[in-house]
Order: C-alpha cells, then structure tokens, then sequence
C-alpha cells in the first residue's frame, strides 16, 4: 500500500521528527490540537491541524484509541502513526486500526500483544535459543504465590508488570522484609498503568549493564540488526542519556548478541522497527529482557552511526515495502550519543518540575542535533512527560563525543525550569562513565558525591540560594545564615566560605 497520509498521534519532538520524514517522503500530515497544548510548537509543522474536543485535564486524546480512529476515518486519512509512549504498544488502537482499514505504522495487534506479555515474550525467547534471567515461569497474581516463587528464585528479586513498560510496574527486593510493602507498590502501578497486577519475578541481576539490539524487518520475511544501543544510564528503571555503540562490546559478543535478536524476530515473523533489549553482566553473559515494538526515544544514535531513517523504513516496511538491502550493507560509522534534556529537579530524585521556558538557546556545534518541541515562551504541562529536548550528539570516537558534549553542555542555556543538563555535567566527568566502564548502577553511585565537588553546578546552587534568602531578610556581608540552610546546604557553603 503506498501511504499518502498520516496522523501524527502524538506531540512534541518525536511529532516534528515524524513530520519531517512523511514530509520528505511526500506524505501529507495530520497533527492534533489539545486543550493542554492549543499553541505547540509540533502543530506548526503539519499540513493539516485537527482541534480536539474530547480531551480533559486528567485524560488525553492520545490514550484514546477510538478517538485516533476516528479522527482518521473521518478525514480519510492512509495510515496513522502512534510515536512512542501513550498508545504506541496498544494492540487495541492497532486493531482498530486494521478492522478500519487504516494503516497501523508498528507491527500487528497480534505481534503487539505477544511481545507485550513479558511471559509470553520470555516463552518466545526460550523458545528462540536466547538466553534469559532465572525466574518465574509463569504470572504471579497474589502475594502468596509471590513468596512461594522467590523461596524457589532466591533474593534479590526484581519485580516486573507482566505488561509492563516505560519503568513502570518494577520494584527491586533484596531480603524478606521488604516483599510486602515493594509488591504492593509494584502492583498497584501496573494496574494505574496498564490494568493489570499480575507480575512476572526475576532473579534481580547487579551490576549489569543494558543493551538493546535494533532491528528492522519487512512483512516479507526479511530481518537486519542496526547494531546496538548502551542505555545504561538510568533513574528508576527509565533511561536518561544512551550511545551508540556500546563500549562494552567486542566484535565477538556483537555477533553473538546481534544474532539472537535476529533469531527472535524471525520466529515471530516480526516486521517494522522493534527493539531486542539485553541485561549484560560482567563476566559477558547476556540475557533477554523483553522487546519493544515500536520507534524507541533514542532512534536517533542508531540513525547517527548508520545513515538510516528508522522513521522512514518504519513507514515504508509498515506499508508493505520489502528491505531493498541485506545485512552486510549495512556499516557503523563512528559513535553517537543521546543526553534526554528533562523537565526534572536532580536534586529531588529526578522529580519532574512543568513550568515554563523562559529562555532556551542550544549551541551550533558540529556534530549535534537537536530534537525538540519547545521554544522559549512554551509551557511543559504537568500531563505529559518532562521531555523538552534530546541532544544527539556524535562524532568519529567515543572519547570526541564526550568533548563535544562538555563543550556543548556548557554553552546550552535553559531558563524558568529545572533540567536534568547539571546531571550530565557531572557525568561526563564521571570517570567510570568517562572510560566506560560504568553499569545500570552508576547512578546510584554517583549519588553520594553529586554536586559534591568544587564546580560551577555549586557555585550557581548557592549564588541561587542567597538570591532566594534576600527576599526575606538582609543578609550581612554576603554570608548565608548557617540558621536557614539544610545539611546540605551548610557543607556545600562552608566549601565556599
């Protein structure tokens, strides 16, 4: 089928990146128009603008299906294409989608809801040949089965929403002491967010690193890996800056690893982009995690180390295309690496802060790409998630994209919000992530010395702080009053002092 046009059943950046491939390719677009975000940046760059009327302040549009179809069939519209998050790995707006006549752009209801199953998908794995974690075998649905299970699996644990995803519905138990009160909070999520309590519990693995393997697969029966991604570097099961490749790889293990993603996608007559994930541990054994059947957030390292458009060979496979090249032509060219600009206070556990952008100005740098949905004016809405920019940066080596991005993060100005950008200054110079040799750990590693050292991050937290105390009382030679500063803040300023 050629697609001839498309709704953009999302916002933000990955809107615009959408937009501009379907635009090159000559597909007319369609983006919606919230009551949330009436004014956004994406909508300007769609050829046709739907207003939406069903959303309210506690549920969007896109968590709708039936809406999204409707809106489709309404406007006649070829395909539509779900982003990532939202509905992106809903097998019921793909169902829709295929019962409509439209053209869902990700893989079938029925791929989307084997892969979505963590137990099936692990059965699939097994059944592939690929390695996977000890644990259950199948979901746990109550606490009882859950103690019984982990007697058998041994502590620690991790606990899994069987149709999990995005980090949500997992708590890591170590002893016991904490099963009752870490099941409950794991269960209770997967049902706010998927409406479904059942889990699935692996032996928790430390000290490992993630990897996932990129492929990409046409209807015909045709599968190639686009090499990996390390997304190692996360808060709370989610991801917080990936490269491409992993520096943890050796040609050997790439072959390796590479082809059991490939094994799994051609059991499952995959097709589209999809993402194989690994957990890797030190000693070089990998095991599967799960799969992901849709664009992920961090494309665009892959795209950098390629050549490739994941969006447009997502598009054109979606649509029936076959894979016009084979596995040997396709080559990695340097390094890349993506650093997920967040509406978050680091200092409160990466808590998201909405707001508005006062000023927003990212250098012109060799090497960087620019990803975002805002401008200076925008406001970032509680509703959604903190994303405000991804800065993709890459160059011909590892170690020259970490000078670009120190260069680059120094000359990035955000202003009216708290960012995650002081995070990653303190990780490039991180010297585990700086050698990489660094694992899923490493944040919690850096917790106890972040913004511990003697660097501009401290001198702008205090200089930020007297700023605040001058509003309520004079304070006598430039000093702060030991009496009006936390723990925290007392130590940092004695190091200034």
């Amino acid at each position: 089928m050629v697609i001839k046009s498309v709704l953009i059943a999302n916002r933000g950046e990955i809107a615009i990146r959408i937009i501009k491939t379907a635009r090159r390719m000559g597909i007319k677009t369609y983006a919606i128009q919230t009551i949330q975000e009436a004014n956004a940046i994406y909508l300007s760059w769609a050829d046709e603008i739907i207003t939406d009327s069903t959303e309210t302040g506690q549920k969007s549009v896109f968590l709708n299906p039936k809406s999204l179809v409707d809106y489709a069939k309404k406007y006649k519209i070829d395909a539509l294409h779900p982003g990532y998050g939202f509905l992106s790995e809903n097998p019921d707006l793909a169902e829709m989608c295929e019962e409509s006549g439209i053209t869902f752009i990700g893989p079938s209801a029925k791929l989307i809801r084997q892969m979505g199953d963590k137990n099936e998908a692990r059965k699939l794995a097994v059944k592939a040949g690929v390695p996977v974690v000890p644990g259950t075998k199948k979901p746990v649905t109550n606490f009882e089965e859950a103690e019984k299970e982990i007697k058998l699996i041994g502590y620690p644990v991790i606990l899994k929403a069987l149709a999990g995803g995005g980090g949500k519905g997992m708590r890591v138990v170590t002893g016991p002491d904490q099963l009752e009160t870490m099941y409950k909070l794991a269960t209770d999520e997967a049902e706010n967010a998927f409406n479904n309590r059942a889990m699935l519990i692996e032996r928790y693995l430390e000290h490992t690193r993630h990897i996932e393997i990129q492929i990409l697969a046409d209807k015909q029966g045709n599968a190639v890996h686009l090499f990996e991604r390390e997304c190692s570097v996360q808060r709370n099961h989610q991801k917080l800056m990936e490269e491409a490749p992993s520096p943890a790889l050796t040609e050997e293990l790439r072959e390796s690893i590479t082809s059991d993603a490939l094994s799994l996608t051609r059991l499952t007559n995959y097709f589209t982009v999809g993402t194989v994930e690994f957990l890797l541990n030190e000693d070089g054994k990998y095991y599967f995690m799960e799969m992901n059947t849709r664009i992920q957030v961090e494309h665009p390292v892959t795209e950098a180390i390629t050549g490739l458009d994941l969006i447009e060979w997502q598009i054109r496979t979606a649509g029936g295309e076959s894979l016009p090249f084979k596995q040997s032509e396709i080559k990695k060219n340097g390094w890349a690496m993506e650093f997920r600009v967040n509406a978050e206070d680091v200092q409160l556990s990466f808590v998201p802060v909405p707001g508005i952008i006062d000023e927003l100005n990212f250098p012109m740098y060799p090497g960087l790409r620019v990803d975002s949905g805002f401008t200076p004016g925008s406001v970032i809405p509680g509703i959604y998630d903190s994303l405000v920019a991804k800065l993709i940066i890459s160059a011909k080596n590892r170690p020259d994209v970490i000078k670009r991005a120190v260069k680059i993060m120094q000359h990035t100005y955000i202003k009216g919000i708290k960012t995650t950008i002081p995070f990653f200054k303190e990780l490039l110079c991180n010297k585990d992530f700086v050698s990489g040799n660094y694992s899923t750990s490493i944040l919690s590693e850096m917790e106890n010395t972040f913004f511990q050292q003697e660097n501009e991050e401290e001198a702008a937290a205090l200089i930020a702080l007297q700023s605040y105390l001058d509003r309520f009382e004079k304070i006598e030679n430039d000093k702060i009053n030991p009496r009006h500063a936390t723990l925290w803040i007392s130590r940092m300023w004695s190091k200034f002092s």
